[in-house]
């Protein structure tokens, strides 16, 4: 018997000895497992472990989609996509960096798999732009998270996925160019345009706000 039953049966009663049941680790809630409890539970095939780890990445990584994406539906099937890659190769993952490090690599990956079906890169002269256009620094503080967005999301498609990739998540021309399959210059070139079209962007939007404090 337990202690528990034990401590409640009749003195009288002789006592019976039974095997020790090994102490139950209570189950904490979804919200509170570790990074590794959540990929253990999810590896044994917990619907709920799964559930919880949409839950916990999955804003995080719409953000992301909706980057390298032309609309919020887009962006909802770039996430789909990317969460049914995540839990089909979730065995593969060897825990060397944090999770959200791995899920939004594979979220960037699905992301241009769908630029590829529906848009093809188009080249631009190496030489077309000048490199010390790319080298100008934006100031990004006096301007809202939509605004920004706005202005990525109206890029060519081939000038979004490169200025993405070297702007924001930190690749080189040349892994930029093996991604996409165009050669480092022609990254570096769309990199160059994208920013003047960003910075034209910039300026007019700082014009409207400045004449509707003025008004």
């Amino acid at each position: 018997m337990s202690k528990l039953f034990g401590a409640l049966a009749p003195t009288a009663e002789p006592q019976v000895n039974q095997p020790t049941a090994m102490p139950v680790k209570p189950l904490q809630p979804s919200a509170k497992w570790t990074e590794a409890e959540l990929i253990d539970a999810c590896l044994a095939g917990s619907r709920v472990a799964q559930k919880e780890l949409y839950v916990r990445y999955a804003s995080r990584m719409l953000a992301v989609c909706m980057r390298y994406a032309t609309t919020t539906f887009e962006a909802e099937d770039v996430l789909q996509e990317g969460f049914v890659t995540v839990y089909n190769n979730l065995r593969l993952f060897r825990r060397e960096c944090p999770l959200e490090f791995w899920i939004r690599r594979i979220m960037i990956n699905a992301a241009l798999r769908q630029h590829r079906r529906s848009a093809a890169m188009l080249a631009v002269t190496e030489n077309e732009y000048p490199e010390t256009i790319a080298d100008e620094e934006f100031i990004l503080s006096n301007y809202s998270f939509e605004e920004l967005l706005k202005m990525i999301q109206d890029l060519a498609p081939r000038y979004r996925m490169v200025f993405n990739l070297f702007a924001i998540e930190g690749y080189g021309h040349k892994e930029i160019g093996d991604m996409l399959g165009i050669s480092e210059g022609t990254s570096k070139s769309q990199y160059a345009r994208a920013r003047v079209i960003l910075k034209t962007k910039l300026e007019r939007l700082d014009y409207r706000h400045n004449d509707s404090v003025y008004r």
